[in-house]
Protein backbone atom coordinates (compact mmCIF):
# COMPACT_ATOMS: atom_id res chain seq x y z
CA UNK A 1 0.00 0.00 0.00
CA UNK A 2 1.26 3.46 -0.91
CA UNK A 3 1.77 6.06 1.78
CA UNK A 4 -0.30 9.20 1.64
CA UNK A 5 1.73 12.12 0.39
CA UNK A 6 1.59 15.15 2.64
CA UNK A 7 3.33 18.16 1.06
CA UNK A 8 5.51 20.06 3.52
CA UNK A 9 6.66 23.31 2.01
CA UNK A 10 9.01 25.75 3.72
CA UNK A 11 7.13 28.10 6.06
CA UNK A 12 7.37 31.58 4.60
CA UNK A 13 4.51 33.13 6.55
CA UNK A 14 6.85 35.46 8.45
CA UNK A 15 8.79 36.60 5.38
CA UNK A 16 7.92 40.09 4.18
CA UNK A 17 9.62 41.16 0.99
CA UNK A 18 10.96 44.70 0.86
CA UNK A 19 9.52 46.94 -1.84
CA UNK A 20 12.96 47.14 -3.42
CA UNK A 21 12.69 43.49 -4.46
CA UNK A 22 9.59 44.07 -6.60
CA UNK A 23 11.72 45.00 -9.62
CA UNK A 24 13.37 41.59 -9.33
CA UNK A 25 9.97 39.91 -8.98
CA UNK A 26 8.80 41.53 -12.22
CA UNK A 27 12.01 40.63 -14.10
CA UNK A 28 11.82 37.02 -12.94
CA UNK A 29 8.11 36.79 -13.75
CA UNK A 30 8.82 37.96 -17.28
CA UNK A 31 11.71 35.54 -17.61
CA UNK A 32 9.55 32.70 -16.30
CA UNK A 33 6.92 33.48 -18.92
CA UNK A 34 9.57 33.60 -21.65
CA UNK A 35 10.96 30.21 -20.60
CA UNK A 36 7.46 28.73 -20.62
CA UNK A 37 6.72 30.28 -24.04
CA UNK A 38 10.01 29.05 -25.53
CA UNK A 39 9.23 25.52 -24.36
CA UNK A 40 5.73 25.64 -25.79
CA UNK A 41 6.94 26.99 -29.14
CA UNK A 42 9.60 24.26 -29.31
CA UNK A 43 6.81 21.73 -28.74
CA UNK A 44 4.92 23.14 -31.74
CA UNK A 45 2.45 25.41 -29.96
CA UNK A 46 1.35 28.69 -31.55
CA UNK A 47 -0.81 31.61 -30.53
CA UNK A 48 -4.56 31.10 -30.57
CA UNK A 49 -7.38 33.21 -29.17
CA UNK A 50 -8.41 30.29 -26.95
CA UNK A 51 -6.54 27.29 -25.60
CA UNK A 52 -6.75 24.22 -27.82
CA UNK A 53 -4.65 21.29 -26.63
CA UNK A 54 -5.35 19.20 -29.74
CA UNK A 55 -4.16 21.88 -32.19
CA UNK A 56 -1.57 23.29 -29.77
CA UNK A 57 -2.96 26.82 -29.61
CA UNK A 58 -2.58 29.03 -26.54
CA UNK A 59 -3.71 32.62 -25.91
CA UNK A 60 -0.73 33.33 -23.63
CA UNK A 61 1.88 32.87 -26.35
CA UNK A 62 2.39 36.62 -26.47
CA UNK A 63 5.04 38.93 -25.00
CA UNK A 64 4.75 39.28 -21.22
CA UNK A 65 3.58 42.89 -21.52
CA UNK A 66 0.56 41.72 -23.54
CA UNK A 67 -0.57 39.09 -21.03
CA UNK A 68 -3.78 39.65 -19.12
CA UNK A 69 -3.05 40.98 -15.62
CA UNK A 70 -4.30 37.70 -14.11
CA UNK A 71 -1.58 35.76 -15.97
CA UNK A 72 1.12 38.24 -14.95
CA UNK A 73 -0.07 37.93 -11.35
CA UNK A 74 0.21 34.12 -11.56
CA UNK A 75 3.86 34.46 -12.65
CA UNK A 76 4.55 37.09 -9.98
CA UNK A 77 3.01 34.92 -7.26
CA UNK A 78 5.15 31.95 -8.26
CA UNK A 79 8.31 34.06 -8.27
CA UNK A 80 7.41 35.74 -4.99
CA UNK A 81 6.89 32.36 -3.32
CA UNK A 82 10.29 31.18 -4.57
CA UNK A 83 12.08 34.32 -3.36
CA UNK A 84 10.44 33.94 0.06
CA UNK A 85 11.73 30.36 0.30
CA UNK A 86 15.24 31.49 -0.65
CA UNK A 87 15.16 34.08 2.14
CA UNK A 88 13.59 31.66 4.66
CA UNK A 89 16.45 29.24 3.96
CA UNK A 90 18.93 31.92 5.01
CA UNK A 91 20.10 33.28 1.69
CA UNK A 92 20.46 36.97 0.95
CA UNK A 93 19.52 38.55 -2.35
CA UNK A 94 21.35 41.71 -3.24
CA UNK A 95 21.82 43.55 -6.49
CA UNK A 96 25.30 44.18 -7.83
CA UNK A 97 26.05 47.38 -9.69
CA UNK A 98 26.58 45.49 -12.94
CA UNK A 99 25.63 42.03 -14.09
CA UNK A 100 27.27 39.69 -16.54
CA UNK A 101 24.16 40.01 -18.65
CA UNK A 102 23.49 43.75 -18.26
CA UNK A 103 22.73 44.51 -21.90
CA UNK A 104 20.28 41.65 -22.29
CA UNK A 105 18.41 42.61 -19.12
CA UNK A 106 17.69 46.08 -20.46
CA UNK A 107 15.04 44.58 -22.73
CA UNK A 108 12.92 44.07 -19.61
CA UNK A 109 12.93 47.70 -18.58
Amino acid sequence: MKETYTPQSVDTSKINLPGSIMELVELLAQNSHDIWAQRRIQEGWTFGTSRDDVNKKHPCLVPYQQLPESEKEYDRDSVTATIKVIIALGYVIEKRKETFNDKKLHRFT
